[in-house]
């Protein structure tokens, strides 16, 4: 009985954990807290909803992980405004179905403030 319990409850703890993955997100690992995030079709300015609204304070901090609703998996441009008030755009960004992509501090040119 006690080993069923145990096993019961490890597919219960790897099923958690993998839901979690089973999630798109955006992983922040720019400098700043990123205070809106908007992601467009790769190549075009038809840019979504605000994915910030999906966190809890409405900012993703540095090394913090936001997570993306209501986007198909494919190649997207994304937009950002950080705290700073620096709006700079990522071109050709990859979401996939299920998992996390990011964005670093290195992939921010042309940024405008």
């Amino acid at each position: 009985m006690r080993a069923l319990s145990i096993a019961v409850t490890l597919l219960l703890i790897s099923g958690s954990a993998n839901a979690a993955n089973n999630k798109q997100q955006f992983w922040n690992l720019t400098e700043n807290t990123v205070t809106e995030f908007y992601l467009a079709p790769a190549g075009t300015e038809s840019w979504g909803k605000n994915q910030t609204k999906n966190d809890p304070d409405g900012s993703v901090d540095h090394d913090e992980r936001l997570l993306i609703r209501d986007t198909p998996a494919g190649n997207y441009d994304a937009k950002l405004t950080d705290k700073t008030g620096r709006t700079c755009v990522v071109k050709n960004v990859e979401v996939k179905e299920k998992g996390v992509f990011s964005i670093e501090e290195k992939q921010l040119t042309g940024c405008t403030k």
